[in-house]
């Protein structure tokens, strides 16, 4: 059993600053031989990688916007080779174009892309969307069984808690931890992140102090997770905390997440320091509006949940939800669009999102134990 309260428990893995440096490095290098040559072996994929842990960990929305370009350069440098439909693919799932995605996939798997890559990728897209969950979770299980992998069983254990499987997620996160033999900080932190996750969010019965205390794990193998720190700063807050969220998040407002903005002006907000708050929170709503003009599909669940509280702006929220639940039809995302309308007034809209969500998911176990069973909101 995993403590992440106890300091003996710890994965023995690279540094986390070092780690940084390594990957910033490694980046600006990749970027160079990709200038001189995009269609030298390796490189753009090296550079996809690459980017998007930086967008992932660091919170930097700039690394879309680069991975954009390079996709682009890649299209004139070779356009009709699987490998550039393959990432196109790529680059279409991480902006949540999930038909797009497929759309290149399909033009990957016929111009000679690796079997293996393209078929891991449409197992990626079909669990971002809620599609072909049995096929999805019977390819997991294959997948982590052959493996034992951090990178097999941590997306099996994200399906099993979309499922509502948290005993079997909980404890797959774990193993996941207890079994890693590598030295990637990133991959630990991230299952240490999805732990905080499940407990923080997803359990019926929420246990914030635990969550708290992945989070915190999270953290010390890398301390730059701008979304743990997120995450943990709203914990702290909702408990009195402020400062403490406040020194947490102030070291991540570089990273231009307004989501860092948003929680910062909440603890200010506690702490009595409007104007202050006031400033932080003008930020976070320029950065969602940044954000959703250029990648609407990527971020319009986040700026779905800025608008319903903060951002105070019910209708622009609820539309954005739909938006979601359009591109991604997940029991997940008809929650939050259901308890968005809900807190809106909008009971015509809450009641067609209920009834949408009862018609694809009112089969399955995952939607009995959903607060859209019984009319509530999440």
């Amino acid at each position: 059993m995993i403590d992440p309260d106890n300091e003996t428990d710890l994965v023995p893995v690279t540094d986390g600053a070092i780690a940084l440096i390594n990957l910033e490095s490694a980046r600006r290098r990749a970027w160079e031989r990709f200038s001189r040559d995009p269609n030298r072996e390796g490189i753009a994929e090296g550079l996809f990688e690459q980017e998007q842990l930086t967008a992932q960990f660091l919170g930097d929305a700039g690394s879309i916007d680069r991975l954009e370009t390079m996709v682009s350069q890649l299209d004139e440098a070779d356009p009709g080779s699987g490998r550039t439909a393959l990432i196109h693919a790529q680059f279409s799932s991480l902006t949540h174009r999930f038909e797009e995605a497929r759309e290149h996939l399909s033009a990957a798997a016929r111009r000679g892309a690796p079997p293996e890559a393209v078929n891991r990728l449409a197992l990626s897209i079909d669990q971002a969307c809620g599609t072909r969950q049995e096929q999805v979770l019977e390819s997991r299980r294959r997948l982590a069984a052959a493996s034992g992998r951090l990178d097999e069983l941590v997306p099996l254990a994200a399906l099993l808690a979309d499922l509502r499987e948290f005993t079997e997620a909980d404890a797959l996160y774990r193993r996941a931890l207890r079994e890693y033999r590598e030295v990637s900080p990133f991959a630990v932190s991230w299952a240490c992140f999805q732990l905080g996750v499940l407990w923080g969010e997803l359990v019926p019965d929420r246990q914030p102090n635990r969550a708290a205390q992945w989070y915190r794990r999270a953290i010390s193998y890398l301390p730059c997770y701008v979304k743990a720190r997120v995450h943990l700063a709203e914990i702290l807050s909702s408990a009195g905390q402020v400062l403490d969220a406040e020194a947490l998040l102030v070291p991540a407002v570089a990273s231009g997440d307004p989501e860092v903005r948003w929680r910062l002006a909440d603890a200010l907000t506690a702490d009595g320091r409007l104007v202050e708050a006031e400033a932080h929170l003008e930020a976070a709503r320029s950065g969602f509006e940044r954000l959703l003009e250029r990648h609407l599909l990527a971020f319009a669940d986040h700026g779905a949940e800025f608008y319903s509280g903060r951002g105070n702006d019910a209708r622009k929220a609820l539309d954005l939800a739909r938006i979601n639940v359009a591109n991604r039809p997940t029991l997940r995302a008809l929650e939050q669009a259901y308890a968005i309308a809900v807190g809106a007034g909008e009971a015509a809209a809450a009641e067609e999102i209920r009834w949408d969500a009862t018609n694809r998911w009112g089969r399955t176990q995952a939607f009995q134990l959903s607060p859209l069973a019984r009319g509530e909101s999440a």
